[in-house]
């Protein structure tokens, strides 16, 4: 089976010049197949403000009413999509960029309202992945770049990038040996977040359970996690959690990030 490297990148290394040109040739370098999901949540409010659309968040989730889906449609889908799509081409990887809508890619639901209205947010698994396109892009050498973006009902839906990352890689590990990869500014999950390098190299269910219970963990490391086992629990072989820098060590066996097994 052919190896599959599902690749998210967080929004504070897309936020930053230098460090992104520094990712995406990492990324370009990587020889298996490849997919890489992005952020951007910072630009949106950047350019939010400046065309006076103030964004809302509850428990750090954006509530995505009718000005905001225009903002995230065209900051996600349009400026830094095609932005890293270019970079890509110069640096010598095939490039597509996608929204879910684009070839039927990634199918939504809308988000019922509960509690809280979310507004133009989609909910995904990944029976609404088109696994038939995206492995006829691979086939072809061609790299899926996906703006958090989905859709239902002829309306673009914004949808949280790891959560987008997690259900690719449950799809596609049907079709090809998969690791999903979570990059971000720190090198993997930390015993002590004030200590950078308190990594902790593996975590499989037991341990998991164990640094719940014991409070340990960063309240912004626990969405990554709970992916990331519903990603292994679903067909996924392993999934990394680690500083964008190190991504090439991280496709190997000699992982320096937060490897997550059954």
């Amino acid at each position: 089976m052919q190896k599959l490297f599902i690749i998210k990148i967080g929004g504070n290394v897309v936020d930053n010049e230098e460090a992104l040109i520094s990712f995406l040739t990492d990324f370009s370098a990587i020889k298996d197949n490849k997919i890489l999901i992005h952020g951007g949540g910072k630009i949106a409010t950047k350019i939010g403000d400046q065309l006076g659309i103030k964004s809302t968040y509850i428990d750090g989730r954006r509530i995505t009413d009718e000005s905001t889906k225009d903002l995230v449609t065209m900051v996600y889908g349009g400026l830094i999509n095609k932005q890293i799509v270019a970079k890509l081409q110069l640096l010598g990887c095939n490039a597509i960029g996608l929204t879910g809508a684009d070839g039927n890619a990634i199918k939504a639901i809308k988000r019922p309202v509960n509690a809280i209205d979310y507004g133009f947010v989609g909910d995904i698994s990944a029976g609404d992945v088109n696994i038939s396109l995206i492995s006829s892009l691979l086939n072809q050498n061609i790299c899926p770049v996906f703006a958090p973006l989905t859709y239902a009902n002829g309306s673009i839906l914004n949808t949280n990038a790891d959560t987008i990352a997690s259900v690719l890689a449950i799809a596609m590990s049907s079709n090809f040996e998969t690791r999903l990869i979570f990059c971000f500014e720190k090198k993997g999950v930390l015993k002590d977040v004030t200590n950078d390098n308190s990594v902790i190299t593996k975590i499989d269910r037991t341990i998991y359970q164990n640094l719940l219970g014991s409070g340990a963990l960063a309240d912004g490391i626990l969405p990554k996690l709970e992916n990331a086992f519903a990603a292994i629990n679903d067909g996924v072989n392993d999934v990394l959690i680690g500083h964008a820098n190190d991504l090439i060590l991280n496709t190997t066996d000699t992982t320096v990030g937060t490897l997550i097994t059954q």
